[in-house]
């Protein structure tokens, strides 16, 4: 690790802590977070395999209401980036009462919204997973899983905006721990009402719903005891109680999710389009292809997790006004996003075959799985190393380009040279993930610019 290469040979704004204790101080604050990412898509890859023994068809119809699903959870997900790099700014500042007026006013506004987009996807469930591209042999247990899903929408919410609070302020290990005990008690109701054992109800597809239910409404509880049992703490609600809108901390709040808002949008219609696009090669491919987003997204998590620490120091950092670490710390993350990234290539061109055998044994699934594992390959480099570069812009605040570069590229180039490839050029489930190929090494590209140009040092938040 070479700092003057990070640092471009700008000069230093103060004291640089030796390497060894950067990096220390990196992998604490990211191996929760990158321990609970992989768990939690993990636990999605188990999830899929125990759904896998009803058939190809049940496959299909839980992937079916994955981008609906995140439609849904899209102005939740843009309110936590916002929460944790304010809460990480704060904590730079060492602003203890601002930093819990944040998680306050966040919690109110996740309170307000989640009965409206619970209530509205519970009710338009049908037209929504008909628009998602769902067939009749996969419809009904779609639309009773998005259902169950969305219908217990307010654990699985309220549970996202405490831990990305506890992250931004560098408590990345409670999120871990409400994760381990969620994902845990998921995994075995799932055993218990998906196939009816020791006494349970076969509940099938809504039994995996049941299950993921359930796991969130521990994690709920654990994560509100996280904020609740010391008054000590840097978070603690105890310290803040008063329930009002405070016009400064929402605007703070606004000013940030709301780009982050339009990024999740852009996402989410893009990944949407181009689901539908895969779905409509048929029940077969849609499966095969969804086991390979169940691999992928384990490969993602590591980045995801790294992209979560990046926020909390490049904030922090920041708060300190110290913005030469907060580049330092976003080059450690790299580095770190780069290893996993060349042990997870080598993992998915020795083991691709044998993985999608969890899954399943026909020989035509297989073979798509090949495709998309040598594929993988390739993409995980760009896939780690984008979402680390974005997470770091987004701990500095600069979310109004993340969002651009999830306009041009997930929006328009991943659902357009997918559907190229799929359908003009006639090269089937290869020709999507080509597409998805094409807009990984895009986003990689505009992020890495971006980071290096180094403006997003000098945004105040």
């Amino acid at each position: 690790m070479n700092i003057n290469r990070i640092l471009r040979g700008q000069p230093s704004l103060g004291e640089i802590p030796p390497k060894k204790e950067i990096f220390i101080k990196t992998i604490r604050i990211a191996w929760p977070s990158i321990l609970e990412s992989f768990l939690v898509s993990l636990v999605g890859f188990i999830d899929t395999i125990m759904v896998s023994t009803l058939g190809t068809v049940a496959i299909a119809a839980v992937g079916l209401t994955t981008q609906p699903k995140f439609i849904g959870l899209a102005i939740f997900l843009s309110l936590n980036v916002a929460v944790s790099a304010l809460v990480a700014r704060r904590k730079g500042q060492d602003d203890r009462e601002n930093a819990n007026r944040v998680l306050v006013q966040s919690i109110m506004i996740v309170l307000v919204l989640t009965v409206i987009v619970s209530i509205a996807c519970v009710i338009f469930a049908d037209p929504i997973l008909r628009m998602a591209g769902s067939a009749e042999d996969t419809h009904d247990d779609a639309v009773a899983y998005f259902r169950i899903i969305m219908g217990g929408l307010f654990f699985n919410v309220m549970s996202l905006v405490i831990n990305a609070a506890q992250r931004g302020a560098g408590n990345t290990k409670i999120a871990l721990k409400t994760n381990l005990v969620s994902n845990g008690v998921n995994i075995i109701f799932n055993y218990l009402l998906i196939g009816g054992n020791l006494g349970f109800p076969r509940l099938g597809v809504r039994g995996a719903a049941i299950a993921t239910v359930i796991g969130t409404v521990f994690a709920f509880g654990m994560s509100l005891y996280s904020v609740l049992r010391h008054k000590d703490s840097f978070l603690c609600l105890l310290i803040y109680p008063r329930l009002h809108f405070d016009r400064a901390t929402m605007s703070a709040i606004l000013n940030i999710g709301s780009s982050t808002l339009a990024e999740q949008i852009f996402l989410r219609i893009g990944f949407l389009t181009y689901a539908i696009i895969v779905a409509n090669l048929g029940t077969t491919a849609f499966a095969a292809h969804q086991v390979g987003m169940n691999i992928m997204s384990l490969s993602f998590s590591l980045g995801d997790g790294l992209s979560v620490a990046a926020v909390a120091l490049v904030g922090q950092s920041l708060g300190a006004n110290r913005p030469d670490l907060a580049k330092i710390y976003g080059g450690v993350c790299q580095r770190i996003g780069l290893f996993f990234a060349c042990v997870m290539s080598v993992i998915f061109v020795t083991l691709g075959r044998y993985i999608f055998r969890l899954f399943s044994s026909e020989v035509e699934i297989l073979d798509y799985g090949q495709m998309i594992m040598d594929l993988l390959t390739v993409v995980v480099f760009f896939q780690i190393t984008q979402v680390i570069f974005s997470g770091c812009l987004r701990g500095a605040g600069d979310t109004r380009y993340t969002a651009f570069v999830s306009l041009i590229s997930v929006a328009f180039i991943r659902p357009f040279c997918g559907w190229l490839f799929c359908y003009p050029l006639a090269l089937g489930l290869f020709g999507a993930w080509l597409g998805l190929a094409f807009d990984q090494v895009m986003r990689f590209i505009l992020t890495w610019i971006r980071f290096r140009r180094g403006k997003w040092t000098n945004i105040k938040i």
